[in-house]
């Protein structure tokens, strides 16, 4: 009798664990842990070098004094001090930071921004825009606002060229008008000191200032914009407008700090107008080199710094000099009295003749 019950425990057990078995293989395995996925990498926020800016700052800087210049001369060391301020710019940094300024102008368009931003957004289409932008700086007027961020530095840095040019215009006349006074025409005294002086200048980069740093600082990241109106401006682009484009399109990706200086260096540069440039400084050499009273430093002044230099500008930003007034040609006395052909082999013989026949009367 208890062999008969352990048997029915045994088979009871038996039973159980089968049907667990039989359960557990008829159960769907578990689920495989979800996939982890990725955040795709934060967008780049908008980066332009600090030395960008400071170059930005030097040529806006250097413009707005040399456009302030005033043809008033009262004497030798107003000269003097005027072809100083005039003098102090570094052709290539100068063209740089023309560049650099054209990028933070730019940078005040929202739509332009915007624009390029969305593309930063995605990594892949991130980094095939930048290598295009510095391979071509001309892909960067393909983002929506290009041609109105490209009216701000047409309007702005076009703008302030011209002011300088039109000074200069000023200034060159005041090289004539000044004559009436005695003291213009004594010579300048250390003329070679006066010249070398020019040379080192020009040799040497400007400097900004750091409050104005600061302000283009926060308009480039779009802290406190400049306040600027933006206007469409159509294509073709000159250089600086170009080049300006192609650094803020940079900067919006993320790729214009320090790190890519170099880079943005060899596309800032133009052959156009660094080469307008250094010949507005050779020819400013050569006038000073022969220049010996007073008016004739004034003449240097107006027409091979700010006239030259201004006009360098507002093309390469391309905006458009004034018309040249007409000049006033000589009039012949044999058109204007003796009537046209006066001067000619056949009148002229019959003038001769007409005059021994006086003679013989």
């Amino acid at each position: 009798m208890r062999s008969f019950s352990r048997t029915r425990v045994v088979l009871a057990t038996t039973a159980v664990a089968l049907a667990a078995l039989v359960a557990a293989c008829s159960s769907p395995p578990p689920a495989a842990p979800p996939p982890v996925v990725q955040a795709p990498p934060p967008t780049p926020p908008i980066t332009l070098s600090a030395s960008l800016v400071e170059r930005a700052s030097a040529f806006r800087g250097w413009m707005t004094r040399a456009g302030q210049v005033s043809p008033s001369f009262q004497n030798g060391e107003q000269i003097q001090a005027s072809l100083k301020v005039g003098a102090a710019y570094e052709a290539k940094s100068f063209m740089n930071g023309a560049v650099a300024y054209a990028a933070v102008l730019a940078l005040q368009d929202p739509t332009f921004v915007a624009s390029v931003r969305e593309v930063a957004a995605n990594p892949a289409q991130r980094q095939e825009m930048i290598a295009n932008i510095f391979s071509n700086p001309s892909y960067a007027a393909v983002f929506k606002g290009s041609d109105s961020a490209a009216g701000l530095i047409i309007d702005q840095i076009g703008g302030d060229g011209l002011k300088v040019y039109m000074a200069g215009k000023a200034v060159k006349q005041a090289a004539y008008d000044v004559q009436k006074s005695s003291w213009s025409k004594a010579s300048v005294l250390d003329r070679d000191g006066r010249l070398a002086s020019a040379k080192t200048l020009s040799a040497t980069p400007a400097l900004a200032e750091s409050a104005d740093v600061a302000v283009l600082q926060q308009a480039s990241t779009g802290l406190q914009p400049l306040g600027l109106t933006p206007r469409a401006a159509t294509a073709p682009y000159q250089p600086i407008v170009i080049r300006g484009l192609a650094v803020a399109a940079l900067a919006a990706l993320g790729a214009a700090g320090d790190n890519n200086l170099p880079s943005i260096d060899a596309l800032s540069g133009d052959w156009a107008t660094a080469n307008c440039l250094n010949m507005a400084k050779l020819n400013l050499y050569q006038c000073l080199a022969v220049s010996k009273p007073h008016y004739e430093d004034i003449f240097c002044l107006g027409q091979h710094i700010l006239i030259d230099t201004g006009a360098c500008v507002a093309k390469g930003a391309g905006a458009s000099l004034p018309p040249e007034p007409p000049r006033a040609m000589p009039v012949k006395e044999s058109i204007a009295v003796k009537g046209a052909g006066a001067n000619s082999a056949k009148a002229k013989a019959k003038a001769a003749a007409a005059r021994k026949a006086v003679k013989k009367s």
